[in-house]
């Protein structure tokens, strides 16, 4: 029996949303940007020359960026031997949740709650409700940061006091940064459940937990990242799979982007290199029927978010050679989809993502273009390969 990998490559977009004007992004373009930029050599920490994604971009990469947006993107030039394409994202966000629902079937039928005010970021009755859940006499932050510097500003008031570091983005989204020995890991994991009912019913997608260990001049975020997202508001690609019958594996953060609905087993790791390991083990192992959903993060929050294009083509190079492998182990039958959520082009300004659309890659469904579709189309594509329903309006690619 089939099985199917859905595996979205956290912020790797392509360019050309036509809507990207509205979110300040017009001209946004995450891998055609990296590409340009390790071609003129502003990208040689570490590695050196043209982006070289071969495993990739033989399946349609840069076929993909010029379709989004026109691009010739250096060194994506190859000529598709898979089935190729881009897709545009009609939820009203460019954030995990949306992006994510969306490409499992279920665009985002509300509008999202956001903190349009810098400082102080969020309500006075909000903050009392952190304070109440927390124990503590107030939160330091309240405004819009990047999760480095935020921590760096206020570690020292932290450790003092015990205040939690609350910030906020133009997503929608509270997080909150806390300490794991002197605020305590359990403690800031029950604060974020405990708060997230509040934000949901507010309509905002996300609370964040954001553990960090070490000094103040020598602190590091762990690996300890929770994400408390508000459930799907109708019945997804993972609720449709298990309700058939068939396995269901998360691998990254995508039980928390899902509240674990439909999912039957959970692949979590430290680190992209740990949930690749978890992937290609699954290559060998899922079984008949199943669907592998996989989110590999580090691309948007190591080097995304902090604006670092030479990071970000390492990743992409890492990522592509492991593809290459993880291809290999498939079995005759299988159909694997890559794609992504949204974009967060290093190059641009800020520290947000970016409205993009995103490329979207199949192996073992032949080679052809296409076109330009819709996220929905990608759960419809994996709906009709494994043969159960499809769980919203988008149509089978092949």
């Amino acid at each position: 029996m089939a099985r199917a990998f859905l595996i979205v490559m956290d912020s790797v977009g392509c360019g050309g949303a036509p809507d990207a004007a509205d979110f300040g992004d017009a001209g946004a373009n995450t891998l055609g940007h990296i590409a340009q930029a390790c071609a003129e050599g502003r990208a040689d920490m570490g590695r050196s020359g043209r982006l070289h994604m071969p495993v990739l971009d033989g399946l349609g990469l840069g076929a993909a960026i010029r379709l989004a947006s026109g691009m010739e993107a250096p060194g994506l030039g190859a000529v598709p031997q898979g089935r190729w394409g881009a897709a545009t994202e009609v939820s009203r966000g460019k954030d995990t949740p949306s992006g994510h629902w969306e490409l499992a079937g279920v665009p985002v039928p509300w509008d999202w709650t956001y903190f349009p005010d810098t400082t102080p970021a969020f309500p006075p009755d909000l903050v009392a409700k952190v304070c109440e859940l927390a124990g503590t006499g107030g939160i330091l932050g309240n405004c819009h940061a990047s999760g480095v510097p935020i921590i760096a500003a206020h570690c020292e008031e932290h450790l003092r006091t015990g205040w939690p570091i609350c910030y906020t983005s133009a997503d929608s989204v509270f997080q909150i940064a806390a300490h794991e020995e002197a605020f305590g890991l359990a403690r800031l994991l029950k604060l974020c459940a405990d708060l997230a009912p509040t934000l949901h019913a507010m309509k905002v997608g996300r609370v964040i937990a954001r553990p960090f260990t070490g000094s103040c001049g020598d602190f590091r975020r762990t690996a300890n990242r929770r994400d408390f997202a508000i459930a799907p508001p109708a019945p997804t690609l993972l609720d449709v799979v298990a309700g058939a019958g068939r396995a269901t594996h998360a691998v990254g953060k995508i039980g928390d982007i899902f509240s674990l609905r439909g999912i039957g087993k959970l692949h979590k790791g430290k680190s992209d290199a740990d949930l690749m390991q978890s992937l290609q083990r699954l290559a060998d192992e899922a079984e008949d029927g199943a669907l592998t959903f996989a989110n590999f993060v580090e691309f948007d929050s190591l080097y995304g978010h902090p604006r670092d294009v030479a990071g970000y083509a390492r990743a992409l190079e890492w990522f592509d050679a492991e593809a290459g492998v993880f291809l290999s182990r498939l079995r005759p039958g299988d159909l694997a989809i890559f794609t992504a959520d949204h974009g967060n082009d290093p190059t641009w300004r800020g520290t947000e993502h970016t409205r993009e659309r995103v490329p979207v890659l199949c192996a073992g469904a032949g080679a052809g273009a296409l076109g330009l579709c819709a996220f929905t189309d990608v759960a419809a594509t994996v709906a009709s390969h494994l043969g159960v329903a499809n769980p919203g309006p988008g149509r089978g690619l092949i």
